[in-house]
């Protein structure tokens, strides 16, 4: 179960990086009209690599697998899914109030 949600949380952080997209145009002022995209990129990883970590920690306690514990790990995963679509809102709504 711990390699099947490792590959899912890969899948998370590439669909996460392929959401950035550099600029059309050449020069460091465009690349700096991206710093929101960044920074939402940066704040999400963040945020799964903390799940990430703790989902390896709680599993090392595990004695057996049930049902509980594979519906609670579906749970995590699905809200885990969630996070590149918020990254690229957030990034490009630039951080507004109704974004964030």
């Amino acid at each position: 179960m711990e390699a099947s949600s490792d590959g899912v949380i890969a899948i998370i952080v590439t669909i996460m990086v392929l959401e950035l997209h550099p600029p059309v145009a050449e020069g460091m002022d465009r690349l700096w009209t991206l710093w929101p995209v960044f920074l939402a990129y940066v704040l999400s990883y963040a945020y799964v690599a903390i799940h990430w970590v703790n989902h390896h920690r709680l599993f090392g306690h595990a004695r057996h697998v049930t049902n509980a514990l594979l519906w609670s790990n579906i749970l995590l995963l699905f809200a885990l899914s969630l996070v590149p679509f918020s990254t690229s809102y957030l990034g490009e709504h630039h951080f507004s109030r109704a974004a964030t």
